[in-house]
């Protein structure tokens, strides 16, 4: 019986969703970036290596350095330092996309929160 039980609970992943990859960007590190959109919560959204990366009191066009104070599994939230001294980072996927990854993120944590 513990055999069994050792095999069914044991460190492997079955059938849990995507994994998600390692993110390019780490909590309490600077980057600079071009806010590109705006979101429904009024926060700027910039990219880093594809991953959307929200960051409050600014908006499209603006081009900020940014600190990350949180990241989670498809996005991260940042705050802005004040203007951009250098390069900035690449970007890529659409605003609808960022909205969809915070929701479908957000659900999931109060979820997990209900659980508990």
């Amino acid at each position: 019986m513990m055999e069994r039980r050792e095999r069914r609970y044991g460190g492997e992943r079955r059938g849990f969703g995507p994994r998600f990859p390692p993110k390019p960007v780490e909590i309490g590190k600077e980057y600079d970036v071009e806010i590109q959109e705006s979101s429904r919560r009024g926060e700027g959204i910039a990219r880093i290596k594809g991953l959307v990366c929200f960051v409050p009191n600014t908006k499209p066009g603006d081009k900020v350095r940014i600190k990350i104070t949180r990241i989670s599994r498809r996005f991260a939230e940042a705050e802005s330092l004040g203007k951009a001294t250098g390069k900035i980072e690449p970007e890529a996927e659409t605003a609808v996309e960022a909205e969809e990854a915070r929701t479908d993120e957000e659900e999931t944590e109060e979820e997990e929160e209900e659980t508990e």
